[in-house]
């Protein structure tokens, strides 16, 4: 079955960087879209980034020449790194693949 299994969350200053990775598995990684969400307490989740199979990238603007999404095709693994970190980046961070969803992990952005 999917699996996507986040991890690289912490806790982090602002101004700090983290890097997030997706380790997916249970489908043909390299031919899906692929897209990173949040969700902070009380909102609703949001699109972060995403990256197309042929590698394309589109960004929320709040995260647009701060966050960087990439993949590994053969690693099945998409990451995204996360610099000049905000407090309102605070959330926890979910992978998506269509249907499905990651465990999230958690971020947040405190001094």
């Amino acid at each position: 079955q999917v699996q996507l299994v986040e991890s690289g969350g912490g806790l982090v200053q602002p101004g700090g960087s983290l890097r997030l990775s997706c380790a997916a598995s249970g489908f043909i990684f390299r031919i899906n879209y692929m897209g990173w969400y949040r969700q902070a307490p009380g909102k609703q989740r949001e699109l972060v980034a995403g990256i197309t199979a042929a590698g394309n990238t589109t960004y929320a603007d709040s995260v647009k020449g701060r966050f960087t999404i990439s993949r590994d095709n053969a690693k099945n693994t998409v990451y995204l790194q996360m610099n000049s970190l905000k407090a309102e980046d605070t959330a926890v961070y979910y992978c998506r693949r269509a249907a499905d969803w990651g465990q999230g992990t958690q971020v947040t952005v405190s001094s």
